[in-house]
């Protein structure tokens, strides 16, 4: 893994943290965190699109994404577990990584002088 899918990664995981400020911010310090993790996530994901094919990092980060708040949901707010979302979350993150591993890594263009 290279240094842009592990962007992609933490910015999925400040995504999770975004969309839980938006529901649950109750205080001007949570949504200042809020909007701080808005930036980071989309900053991380623009970096990375600037080096990766841009349908597939959007994918990777939305489908982490996903994951991450409906996991987070469950173990932090008591959301409850039913099999039909299991079956969802496998089913999105085996289409992630099939898209991951069939996408090719782009080749890094020569700059001429």
């Amino acid at each position: 893994m290279n240094k842009q899918w592990l962007s992609v990664i933490i910015a999925a995981c400040f995504e999770v943290g975004w969309v839980i400020g938006l529901k649950h911010a109750t205080s001007v310090w949570e949504w200042i965190g809020t909007a701080i993790a808005i930036f980071i996530s989309f900053y991380l994901l623009i970096k990375a699109g600037e080096h990766l094919p841009v349908g597939t990092v959007y994918a990777v980060f939305v489908g982490l994404g996903t994951t991450g708040t409906v996991c987070a949901d469950s173990l932090l707010f008591g959301e409850p577990w039913k099999l039909a979302k299991i079956v969802c979350i496998v089913v999105l993150l085996a289409g992630v990584v099939g898209l991951k591993l069939v996408t090719g890594e782009p080749q890094e263009k020569e700059v001429s002088r």
